[in-house]
């Protein structure tokens, strides 16, 4: 009897533990935001890291296992994952996660895009003609994205729909009021003229008062060339900007190249959650982009 009761706790006990939603994020900041309202009713997983492009990753078959079986993928869009995510959708064969379906979740699409465009000549470079597909740099398009989220989570798991408010409403709260800390602190960036790596950073300079006035990159995705960044130091060389951005998974030579040769300061900044040993979440992610800009440009 004694065997018998233990053989049925052993099987009680995990389906009692295991009430979560199983969550695939295409970014980190996806992931990190599920946490944040679904705490522990989810359990996440980001198929890349703040040291990634993610416009070019591998559907490797460890990605297709997780996506095969997740209750939720949420993903940036606007084609930023073109070049992998349809085939890891299509290996996996889950028709819950499907775009249209419960199961998907596409960020951009419940903000404003910026720099839609008609061009779809991927010659080009990274063209999105559904528009600049970073929304994350901008905490306002983060707080649209949970309330989606929030919802879609709820509809997922009805059972727990009240964790998934309460979870909203404390974030919420908490986001609130650290964008209005943010945008105190960082009045004094309004106007500051930067040069950019790749077009990652327009929903910053958007938020922030930024005005960006060129890329190291000649064609967006490919790495600077010397004959562009020629032009671009005879451009600057007597100043005219005040700093240059660039992200943890793009290579600095570019940036201290230029840096060097026309005295304007290079930092590089955290573009999502673990770009730096600081930006832990997203609450911190945005209080060490804020800080680097404020000590690049004097004004710690």
């Amino acid at each position: 009897m004694k065997r018998i009761i233990q053989t049925l706790v052993l099987i009680v006990l995990p389906l009692g533990v295991q009430a979560e939603l199983d969550i695939f994020a295409c970014e980190p900041e996806w992931a990190a935001l599920a946490n944040e309202i679904g705490g522990t009713e989810v359990n996440t997983y980001s198929a890349t890291t703040a040291l990634q492009d993610p416009h070019y990753i591998q559907a490797r078959p460890s990605l297709i296992a997780r996506v095969r079986n997740a209750d939720l993928v949420i993903c940036s869009g606007a084609q930023l994952e073109i070049g992998w995510l349809p085939a890891l959708l299509r290996k996996a064969n889950n028709r819950d996660v499907l775009p249209g379906t419960n199961g998907y979740l596409e960020a951009s699409a419940h903000v404003l895009r910026l720099d839609a465009t008609g061009d779809v000549d991927r010659s080009k470079g990274d063209i999105h003609p559904q528009g600049n597909p970073h929304i994350q740099t901008d905490p306002h398009n983060i707080a649209a994205v949970a309330s989606a989220l929030h919802r879609q989570l709820a509809l997922l798991d009805p059972e727990n729909a009240a964790t998934y408010e309460s979870g909203f409403v404390d974030f919420s709260e908490r986001w609130k009021k650290a964008i209005s800390g943010w945008e105190e602190r960082a009045a004094v960036l309004r106007g500051t003229r930067v040069i950019t790596h790749h077009k990652s950073w327009v929903y910053l300079e958007q938020w922030l008062g930024l005005e960006e006035l060129a890329n190291l990159e000649a064609v967006p995705g490919l790495p600077p060339t010397a004959a562009h960044l020629s032009r671009l130091t005879s451009r600057f060389s007597d100043g005219g900007a005040d700093v240059i951005i660039y992200s943890p998974y793009q290579d600095s030579k570019a940036a201290e190249w230029l840096s060097t040769r026309t005295a304007i300061t290079a930092v590089v900044l955290p573009l999502t959650v673990g770009g730096t040993d600081r930006a832990t979440d997203l609450f911190s992610l945005f209080d060490d982009i804020i800080d680097r800009l404020l000590g690049a440009t004097g004004n710690e």
